[in-house]
């Protein structure tokens, strides 16, 4: 889901991740690229503030590669945190990075507090409404905050000033809060209250002993989902000297339980004596198993010898952690801002899914019950919709352990919950967004090698979605369109069709096609390396659906362009509204219109071109799509102000939406159609949406997934044809970037000269020493390493590589025998 676009660059604001970072980069800033002195620390080219502002929805907090706990701030942003949030209500244990919906994370509130507690103090026991985070949010600044992988700082400027320290290992994590003052000192644990918009429906909280508490809470997710329980457990470094709980009816001294209902205040305190130390560290950990679950993660991640790790060494073994995931890419060339982008861009895309299965294995399934993962591991909070289109492919290939365990995670939902999810939140199906994203993301899976001994497993998962429904009583939605899409070829456009959750395909009957065709495709590939061939034949069929939805005659009148997709009613008639049907209109397109969907067929190019009327007249259509021209005039500032800009402003729009995905792969339809020159010039201009600010990810991040379209674009190669295992090549913005692969092999991209603020083209490609004249590398290639070299000009090669039709790679999906 998309975001507010980016601040012009005279109205950004940039943070800071330490102490006097904000002034280097002024003097950063004036010297020449070339003169930028590589940082020797990668954890600390990381920016986690890049995102945190204008709907990019990341958080700055601490958490682990593809961590089960983070630890971030809570805000009134319904994401969790916007860098320009007023206050800090607590600091939360459980967030996703760069989703669009509500109802997300922020379970157990915890905030440092001074003053006094009790009838007439600062915390007034008698008045509940004191204990509301709302109410008693500490202010902050943002001077000498920090934000690095693994690591987060901020001063609460409240309570005589506290610094509120995080870091966070897969399954526990830590805070440590320095008090100013003397005297006493608080540690609220709210469980009552969540982030911005997300309900808790109930609660408890026990305090035990003198150094623990732990609960559970009951949540409401994601846009009006299912419910579902998280466990914690927090141990504190030393005894607090007193303690209470607080609920409906105001506070209780000394009292060690609680529990409340839906939207009722709940949570206890905790008292300490600051003249035997100005810091308090916490340890956490959270199950969505049980209670134990949550104090085996504790000992587990929490702890060395059967003691408390010290902040610091947690901090230590964080940091180590992302140090070797960080380490695994290497990159010259570009200034001190273009690493940080790039490499907080890999941070993000490694935060998720998150690791669903306790230190014990076990994990809450689809069915409701406990299952155990076994010498793997289970992940959950699958973004479908939005991870199969670049993020899947980046962990296939810088991951692909954890790519195999995705897609055994996937196949184990299937098991359980009797059918493959859209959107899994937790262990359950939100069925947020459209189409079917889960086919082409295990396709992928399955031709990266990652379904290695689960394939026929796999195939019939994808193929019990491709050609079926899942029960009524299903939590699932699968495929909803699929008993008007099987008999006719479309889903229809029906907005009175029952859902089950906030989204549902016949809603959005254009869009839903054109995901289901492209789905069919991929899996036509899977079931023909398989040896199903009667399968392949009529799944590739499907794949050029998409035709069935294209109007012949509708015409853009602005721009004079004919022939565009149009949903159709459940009676076959093209739906036609009472102000008549245009392609610059969201009828039947889910967060979009024709103008952007029409480029959702890229798994059959010819018959695209053809419907468009000849190569010539779609690279027209391509160039009116992103402003072509002024994009070459000023490819720095272009993007701002001729692509989709604002909040979620894909409605009535006919231009690129880079803060979107159902476009995300069009700039290489300029590859395909053999103008691969076009491709680099949209890539360099978008890249510049891409900045090192709290407003430098263009649009939600989308738990990765725009993160891994800026580091492809960046690296030189772009996944755009889902099943086909091709990678689209374009110039690159480094001069050199290594991969290692995760199997022992490393991926090498050169391009001599490169540089990210220009205007660059491909005129020749060598792979391996020799030269290379198609446009793209398979996984073949790929996946046993390869020395890619990049030869540009600045000078647009309108012909050459490229250009030739035997160098374009073949559309699966298209009728036999034709060609562009």
């Amino acid at each position: 889901m998309p975001s507010k676009f980016l601040l012009p660059p005279s109205a950004r604001t940039t943070a800071p991740r330490r102490l006097g970072w904000a002034v280097a980069g002024l003097f950063a800033a004036v010297l020449p690229l070339a003169q930028a002195a590589p940082a020797t620390d990668a954890v600390r080219e990381v920016n986690t503030f890049i995102g945190s502002k204008d709907d990019g929805n990341t958080f700055p907090g601490a958490s682990a590669p593809f961590g089960l706990i983070q630890v971030s701030p809570i805000g009134e942003h319904y994401s969790g945190w916007r860098y320009d949030d007023p206050k800090i209500r607590g600091f939360g244990h459980s967030f996703l990075s760069g989703a669009g919906c509500w109802e997300q994370g922020g379970q157990v509130s915890v905030l440092p507090v001074t003053g006094s507690i009790g009838k007439g103090g600062d915390f007034d026991i008698a008045d509940a409404k004191r204990f509301n985070h709302k109410t008693y949010a500490a202010s902050y600044s943002h001077d000498g905050e920090v934000g690095e992988a693994g690591y987060y700082k901020v001063r609460l400027t409240s309570y005589g000033g506290i610094d509120a320290e995080a870091t966070a290992l897969t399954r526990a994590a830590a805070e440590r809060y320095t008090f100013s003052t003397q005297g006493e000192g608080h540690v609220l644990v709210n469980i009552g209250q969540a982030n911005e918009r997300h309900s808790v429906i109930g609660s408890s909280i026990d305090v035990v002993g003198d150094r623990v508490v732990e609960g559970k809470l009951v949540t409401q997710s994601f846009c009006g989902g299912h419910e579902y329980t998280t466990w914690f457990r927090m141990e504190f470094d030393r005894p607090f000297k007193a303690f209470g709980t607080w609920g409906e009816a105001g506070g209780q001294p000394g009292s060690r339980h609680s529990m409340e209902g839906e939207a009722k205040l709940n949570g206890a305190w905790l008292s300490f004596d600051l003249a035997k130390g100005q810091s308090v560290t916490a340890v956490s950990a959270i199950s969505h198993v049980d209670a134990e679950g949550a104090r085996n993660n504790l000992r587990q991640d929490g702890m060395a010898g059967g003691k408390l790790l010290g902040f610091d060494a947690m901090r230590k073994r964080a940091q180590a952690t992302w140090r070797k995931e960080l380490a695994s890419v290497r990159i010259e060339g570009g200034s001190a801002d273009d690493r940080t982008v790039f490499y907080t861009a890999l941070y993000h895309a490694l935060l998720q899914p998150l690791t669903g299965s306790d230190a014990d294995g076990r994990y809450r399934g689809y069915d409701e019950q406990i299952h155990r993962a076994d010498g793997w591991t289970y992940y959950e909070y699958f973004s479908l919709w939005d991870t199969y289109r670049s993020q899947n492919q980046l962990l296939a290939l810088l991951r692909p352990e954890r790519a195999r365990d995705i897609g055994r995670s996937l196949l184990a939902i299937q098991q359980q919950g009797g059918w493959l999810p859209r959107w899994g939140y937790a262990n359950f199906d939100t069925n947020i967004m459209t189409g079917d994203p889960v086919t082409p993301f295990l396709v992928d899976l399955w031709r990266f090698g990652a379904l290695q001994g689960s394939e026929q497993e796999a195939y019939a998962a994808l193929r019990q979605n491709a050609f079926g429904m899942p029960p009524t009583n299903s939590r699932h939605a699968g495929r909803s369109g699929n008993a008007s899409y099987l008999a006719n070829g479309f889903v229809q456009y029906d907005r009175a069709f029952p859902s089950k959750g906030m989204d549902v395909d016949p809603h959005h009957g254009g869009s839903a096609t054109l995901e289901y065709a492209l789905a069919d495709c991929a899996l036509a590939q899977m079931a023909d390396g398989l040896g199903l061939a009667d399968d392949a034949r009529v799944l590739r069929e499907r794949g050029r659906n998409w035709r069935k939805l294209w109007d012949a005659d509708v015409r853009d009148e602005e721009t004079g362009f004919v022939g565009f997709p149009r949903p159709r009613m459940e009676n076959g008639d093209w739906y036609e509204p009472t102000e008549g049907y245009s392609p610059r209109s969201d009828h039947g397109f889910h967060e979009g219109t024709a103008w952007q969907y029409q480029w959702l067929a890229q798994q059959d190019v010819p018959g695209l071109v053809a419907a468009m009327h000849g190569t010539e007249e779609a690279g027209k259509r391509l160039d009116t799509f992103f402003a072509y021209d002024a994009l070459l005039s000023d490819p720095l500032t272009a993007a701002r102000k001729q692509w989709v800009v604002g909040p979620y402003s894909y409605y009535n729009q006919y231009r690129y939406n880079p803060n979107n995905e159902p476009d995300l792969h069009a700039p290489w339809m300029y590859t395909l159609i053999g103008q691969p020159w076009k491709t680099s010039t949209v890539v360099r201009a978008a890249q510049q949406l891409f900045t090192n600010a709290p407003n430098g990810v263009t649009g939600n991040d989308d738990l990765g997934t725009m993160s891994a379209w800026y580091l492809f674009s960046a690296m030189g190669l772009y996944p755009a044809v889902p099943g086909s295992g091709q990678f689209l090549l374009h110039a690159p913005r480094f001069r050199r970037v290594e991969l290692d692969l995760g199997n022992g092999h490393q991926l090498r991209l050169q391009a001599d000269g490169a540089d990210g603020r220009k205007l660059q083209y491909v005129q020749a490609v060598q792979v391996n020493g020799r030269e290379h004249a198609p446009v793209w590398l398979d996984w073949a290639q790929l996946s046993q390493g390869a020395e890619v070299r990049f030869q540009l000009t600045s000078s647009a090669p309108t012909t050459g590589w490229g250009t030739r039709a035997a160098d374009l790679p073949a559309s699966y999906c298209a009728l036999p025998g034709t060609t562009q």
